[in-house]
């Protein structure tokens, strides 16, 4: 039976739901940052998953990484399943701007996270959704029909 990882819970918010993969926001707000997690139980790497399922996380992924990449303007867009902290299989979509705190440097361990404001994680979960809402199958303001965060991880 899947279930999201403890570390994921505390450290994203739910966007949604696309056909195969989990929408989470990280909670970090020097970075757009979107994670996508498979809901299949016990997926360590992308391999593990069925030919077909890789094939959609590759184009749930292409499309997060093209939406977010217009949206923001993107410099450029790191895309990359680690894997070394939480071993569930998820894929980490992080916009870079060439004036972000640690440009050219990765994202992972350079800076404690910084979280949102409740209004700023509001408003960006607003416009995320909107965003993917094409290929959302579900968001996080209509699974349990409201909007405020306690219904968000």
């Amino acid at each position: 039976m899947y279930s999201l990882d403890k570390q994921l819970q505390q450290d994203t918010v739910l966007l949604g739901q696309f056909s195969l993969c989990d929408v989470l926001l990280m909670n970090d707000s020097q970075y757009p940052w979107v994670i996508l997690v498979p809901r299949r139980a016990s997926i360590r790497e992308s391999y593990h998953l069925s030919q077909e399922e890789q094939h959609q996380l590759s184009d749930e992924s292409a499309y997060v990484s093209q939406r977010l990449s217009d949206f923001f303007e993107a410099t450029s867009m790191n895309v990359a399943a680690l894997g070394n902290v939480v071993a569930q299989l998820h894929v980490h979509h992080v916009v870079r701007f060439s004036d972000d705190p640690i440009w050219p440097k990765p994202v992972w361990g350079a800076l404690p996270a910084k979280p949102y404001t409740k209004p700023a994680l509001a408003k960006r979960v607003d416009d995320l959704t909107r965003l993917l809402s094409d290929k959302l199958i579900e968001d996080a303001q209509t699974s349990d029909g409201n909007s405020d965060d306690s219904d968000l991880y």
